[in-house]
């Protein structure tokens, strides 16, 4: 059915529409395992690839032999086997017991997040099930502690439908090097001993995007790149288009709040994207939108549907003209990582709250 939608739509022409670059998805990953050839490397794809597209992102790479791709959800791995990805794939967040014991697919590893939860997988499962375990090696957000790791080696033990395919961990402030440093030695003291009680364990990952400057350093066979498989150099660009240009003389107002007052006659451009197509609120007076190589900033406060910008400086601006409201060029001001340093944020939060209903195309 999700097949059959998706050729009913490709018919419609958007007003709002996603170009994914193949060539710089590719050259990102391609970078990763030319500088860290002794680690395999794992795509992260939770949160619809960053907002990139689940699944545009996952055929992508399904013919580049990775290890794993991970996700954060059992669903969003089934609709990965739905459409037919091949790739392995890990479930790094939560999954209880009875979801995993429902699922029809047996190709899926699962972590354990936690004592508890490996607790209850103990008691539950019905089925071998493969898993990775997770290990807080000072982030203390999930994971089993130092301290419970011999108890959790006890009950993977004991249990007869647990199979212990990796472990992993997470850093949590990579730019600090000396409290990433605590972190390794507990995690490579994590990995020596795991290894002795596990031998037959494949995969030991520490290291994301932030942290793959210290994989010399690290007991470990796989690296987990996020952010740096979109951002190292950007694949998404989001396009729209002018649908009206109007004069506004001095003295008048543009917008919800009337938050800003023309001090000169402008040229106000309306293109039909707002915060619901993740043009971000607090771009309002301050973003920028590019135009024939224009950058033209947001004139007022984003809208829900609509935005408004400042075209004074473009001559011969008309509805159709092609806007780049995210651009794929790291140096523009409306590229998603100096969106978010005028928002205040990380690029992750501008990328995932591009809705998923948006057309991604691979260009």
């Amino acid at each position: 059915m999700l097949r059959k939608f998706r050729r009913v739509v490709s018919s419609y022409e958007p007003l709002v529409e996603i170009l994914i670059s193949q060539k710089k998805l590719i050259g990102n990953l391609r970078y990763y395992q030319q500088l860290y050839p002794e680690v395999s490397v794992a795509p992260v794809l939770k949160s619809n690839a960053y907002g990139h597209g689940l699944v545009e992102v996952a055929e992508i790479l399904d013919k580049e032999n990775l290890p794993f791709f991970c996700v954060d959800s059992l669903y969003e791995a089934l609709l990965l086997r739905k459409l037919g990805i091949r790739t392995k794939i890990l479930v790094i967040g939560y999954t209880s017991p009875s979801n995993i014991n429902a699922g029809k697919q047996k190709d899926f590893s699962f972590a354990i997040t936690s004592l508890s939860h490996l607790q209850d997988l103990a008691q539950n499962l019905k089925n071998p099930t493969e898993f990775h375990l997770k290990i807080d090696t000072g982030m203390h957000r999930q994971g089993i502690t130092m301290r419970e790791l011999p108890e959790a080696a006890l009950i993977i033990k004991s249990s007869g439908k647990i199979n212990l395919a990796g472990i992993y961990s997470h850093l949590s402030d990579a730019a600090d090097e000396a409290f990433t440093r605590q972190q390794i030695v507990h995690w490579n003291k994590a990995v020596a001993d795991l290894r002795k009680d596990f031998p037959e364990l494949r995969f030991f990952h520490l290291s994301a995007t932030s942290g793959v400057r210290f994989s010399k350093e690290i007991s470990a066979n796989a690296i987990r790149i996020g952010l740096g498989l979109y951002l190292a150099n950007p694949v998404l660009c989001l396009r729209s288009i002018v649908t009206s240009v109007k004069n506004v003389d001095k003295g008048e107002f543009v917008g919800y709040d009337r938050t800003l007052q023309a001090v000169q006659p402008m040229k106000i451009a309306t293109v039909p994207v707002g915060y619901f197509e993740g043009v971000d609120l607090r771009l309002s007076n301050r973003g920028y939108f590019k135009v024939n190589d224009i950058f033209c900033p947001i004139a007022g406060r984003v809208s829900m549907n609509i935005t408004t910008i400042d075209a004074s400086s473009i001559s011969s601006i008309k509805a159709g003209e092609t806007v780049t409201v995210i651009s794929n060029q790291p140096e523009d001001l409306n590229s998603a990582e100096n969106i978010a340093k005028i928002c205040g944020t990380i690029p992750y939060e501008i990328l995932i709250h591009i809705p998923s209903y948006l057309r991604r195309t691979v260009v």
